[in-house]
Parts: C-alpha cells; sequence; structure tokens
C-alpha cells in the first residue's frame, strides 16, 4: 500500500486555486492512497457561512481526481448540512464510494466548537486490506478516540497544526503508532493562513515501533505500509492485548 500526501501550502478561502494546484503537484505521481491536508480547499478557517461546501465543491472534486488517478484520496472540507456546519473528512473510493468521518474534536481554542458541530462516530474505511482510522488536527490530543481495539491497521491524521506548537504534533503522532501497535500517517500543510499563522513541513508517517517510514521529496511525502510487518510485530509483540477496557459515550 502506497500512500502519499501533499504539504500544500493552501491558499486561503480559493477553492478553484486549490483545486488546480493539487491536480498540478499530483499529475505524475501514482499512489493507492492520495492524503490532502485539513480543510484543503480553504484553509482552517471559521468563516463557515461564507466558505463551507452547499453544493459538495470539494467533494465532488475528489470523486473527479479519484477516478481520474485510479486510486484512493482522503482529506477534509467544510460542509453546511441541514443547517450545521461540520469539519468533514471525505475517504473516497476510486468506483466512487464516498465515506466521511466529521471531526469530532473541535479547536476550542481558535473558536472552531462555537462554529462547527462535532461528530459523534469513530470511522474506520477498509481499503485494499488496509483497515484505516480517520482522525482530524486535533482529535491527536484525545487518545482515548483513538485506541486501538484490534479493529484497525493505520491512522491517518489530517491537520492545519501551526509551527508554534508544532513540537507536540510530532511527539504524539509517534506516541500513536507505539501505543496502538499501528502505522500512523500525519500530514499537515505548509505555508501561512489567513490569519498569518505560520506551518512548517512537518509531516511523517511511523511504524508500529515508532520508526519513521516516509520519504519526503519537495511537497510530496509518501510512505509504503508492509502488511506483513505489522502482522509479525504485532504477532510478536502483543501489547495490545494488556490494553484497558473501556466504552465512549
Amino acid at each position: 500500500m502506497k500512500i502519499v500526501g501533499l504539504n500544500l501550502d493552501i491558499v486561503w478561502k480559493n477553492k478553484a486555486e486549490n483545486f488546480k494546484i493539487i491536480e498540478k503537484e499530483l499529475q505524475y505521481l501514482e499512489a493507492d492512497l492520495y492524503l490532502l491536508p485539513e480543510m484543503f480547499s480553504t484553509g482552517f478557517c471559521m468563516d463557515a457561512a461564507e466558505v463551507s461546501d452547499r453544493n459538495e465543491e470539494s467533494l465532488e472534486f475528489l470523486k473527479r481526481i479519484s477516478k481520474e488517478k485510479n486510486a484512493a484520496f482522503c482529506g477534509s472540507a467544510p460542509v453546511e448540512e441541514n443547517g450545521n456546519f461540520y469539519n468533514r473528512m471525505y475517504f473516497v473510493k476510486p468506483d466512487g464510494e464516498v465515506s466521511f468521518y466529521d471531526k469530532r474534536h473541535l479547536f476550542s481554542f481558535s473558536g472552531e466548537d462555537k462554529v462547527y458541530t462535532p461528530g459523534k462516530d469513530r470511522i474506520i474505511i477498509e481499503y485494499k486490506e488496509v483497515r484505516f482510522l480517520l482522525q482530524v488536527c486535533y482529535d491527536l490530543r484525545f487518545p482515548v478516540f483513538a485506541r486501538n481495539n484490534d479493529d484497525y491497521d493505520a491512522v491517518l491524521y489530517i491537520a492545519n497544526w501551526p509551527e508554534k506548537r508544532v513540537g507536540a504534533w510530532e511527539h504524539l503522532l509517534k506516541a500513536r503508532a507505539i501505543e496502538n501497535l499501528s502505522f500512523v500517517f500525519g500530514l499537515n500543510r505548509i505555508g501561512t493562513d489567513g490569519n498569518n499563522l505560520l506551518y512548517q513541513e512537518s509531516s511523517h508517517c511511523f511504524f508500529a515501533d515508532g520508526r519513521e517510514i516516509s520519504h519526503k521529496d519537495g511537497n510530496i511525502v509518501s510512505a509504503e505500509l508492509d502488511m506483513n510487518e505489522l502482522k509479525d510485530f504485532r504477532k510478536h509483540f502483543q501489547f495490545l492485548n494488556d490494553r484497558d477496557g473501556f466504552s465512549i459515550h
């Protein structure tokens, strides 16, 4: 399973331009799954009424490019539905099948919780015999929600995580991989957003023992997920058998 992530310098509130940049950056690449950052079409924006998709613009873009590349695409966009706004992470397969996860932990420090509605469901998607847990940015700080109950193989974190707190981002990504005996791919954006926040290149993919397995080339970060290696590692180190039992309400 090859995953390619795009360290996108998101153009603030400009969906058409972001779509154009993404297509250009990925046109000569091949992968099974492509990752795009949190709110890849607009930037992490609290002006939800202005920027949210009402006609599924971001989703339609993902469906089109997924079909063209014959690969899955994953990224989040602000969405309006039934009078509520959601930070919605889409997982789109090349056959047109769409799944989504609405960000559960909203970033109260920026007022996201005052604008967007939190999701309720923990979403796991299976694609090419790999089970993926979908997570968005601030979710990374809440390990209980991401705890592996023997139900996934990899976690996908997409983010707009500023440079000022990037150390926490990188340490927690590695921690989630180690404690859950899973692959963890964290994709962050780069550049400066409309709030003048700086984002440095900080995308990573870690193996279950904490080793980084990603490779970087310009704005592209890629990783190969070797499921046989993961199965052997889990068979040898059966730490998940000793995890605490709990339920999420």
